[in-house]
């Protein structure tokens, strides 16, 4: 079998030069949205922010809902990521906490760097949405990890519906809150959640 070197070197150009324009407008809209909020947002603003022609972007995403679902999608299979190094090594319900905590914390941050110094208004917690499959998947994942880490702690009698829904809502509405203030402390805030929580299993586990 014979394969050409020169099509397969221009193919693999083509896939490369599409990767990095997909890339540009996902980074472009990240800026826009953290600048002026989605709402205000139009496509023409995110394609103003990239070096792309129109009908590039028109290759890509129909819409910038299209582009804030596709950041959304990207984000949390990063954290989905985090999450899983965070599984590998805890060993406790304390660990898990503290660390899944710190893992999602540092995230947010880490995803609203750039807006934040620029002064902007934070992008809205963009890409840990309750309403995406991806964060479905992710919600599942901690229900499960929770189920098996507390069972090892003998805590195996709570109800991990709601404890996954406790610990889930805690970290979006402590994140928010994390993200307007200055300086922003992912330690301060993973210290709070993580022992608010485990207190709480505490308390339970002993009923």
């Amino acid at each position: 079998m014979t394969i050409d070197v020169k099509t397969a070197g221009s193919s693999g150009k083509r896939a490369r030069s599409k990767a990095a324009n997909r890339r540009a407008i996902l980074d472009a809209g990240r800026r826009v949205f953290a600048r002026i909020g989605f709402e205000a947002t139009t496509v023409r603003d995110i394609i103003r922010e990239t070096d792309l022609a129109a009908g590039t972007f028109y290759n890509y995403f129909k819409s910038k809902e299209e582009v804030f679902e596709a950041i959304a999608e990207d984000s949390t299979q990063h954290f989905r990521d985090l999450l899983k190094d965070v599984r590998a090594t805890a060993r406790t319900a304390h660990d898990y906490m503290h660390d899944a905590y710190y893992a999602y914390f540092s995230f947010i941050a880490s995803e609203n760097r750039q807006a934040l110094s620029e002064g902007a208004p934070h992008m809205a917690l963009i890409g840990v949405r309750v309403d995406t499959p991806e964060m479905s998947a992710v919600a599942a994942e901690i229900r499960s990890d929770l189920e098996r880490i507390l069972a090892a702690d003998t805590s195996s009698s709570i109800d991990i519906e709601y404890l996954t829904a406790a610990a889930i809502g805690v970290a979006r509405e402590m994140g928010e809150i994390m993200l307007l203030r200055r300086p922003v402390d992912v330690e301060g805030a993973t210290d709070f959640a993580a022992r608010m929580l485990m207190a709480g299993v505490k308390e339970l586990a002993a009923k």
